[in-house]
């Protein structure tokens, strides 16, 4: 199967396998497809505290899978605005839907222009064939 199918031209990537959908000046942040299927089914989020302010690359929030627990790092400086609730009881939107019903959570962020320096969806295509 080709990455480019499972990587959404309009949303920006971090190395660290998160994605970032701006609307109406808020940031959108969940895991990629590569990283869910790498994870494999999600059994538990741990989302963060709703008006929690974050730095970039700020530990902020964990998925656990049956193989193993990761860490998800906060793509850009802000305010957390939202968190999905829908995982608690249903993790496995992360799988099924990791670039919508699967989000984890909403940034009210410093400065939008940040979003410039995560990678385009060519840019990580690249990183995560490399």
């Amino acid at each position: 199967m080709s990455q480019t199918l499972t990587i959404p031209e309009e949303l920006r990537y971090t190395e660290t396998h998160e994605w970032c959908r701006l609307e109406n000046g808020l940031v959108t942040v969940g895991i990629t497809h590569h990283a869910q299927e790498l994870l494999g089914d999600l059994v538990y989020v741990e989302l963060p505290e709703v008006e929690q302010t974050v730095s970039v690359g700020e530990e902020i929030c964990v998925v656990e899978s049956v193989k193993a627990a990761s860490d998800v790092y906060a793509p850009l400086a802000g305010r957390v605005i939202a968190v999905n609730t829908d995982l608690a009881a249903s993790p496995e939107l992360v799988n099924q839907q990791p670039y919508s019903g699967g989000w984890l959570f909403k940034l009210q962020v410093v400065d939008v222009h940040a979003l410039d320096a995560l990678y385009t969806a060519a840019a990580y295509a690249e990183q995560v064939e490399g």
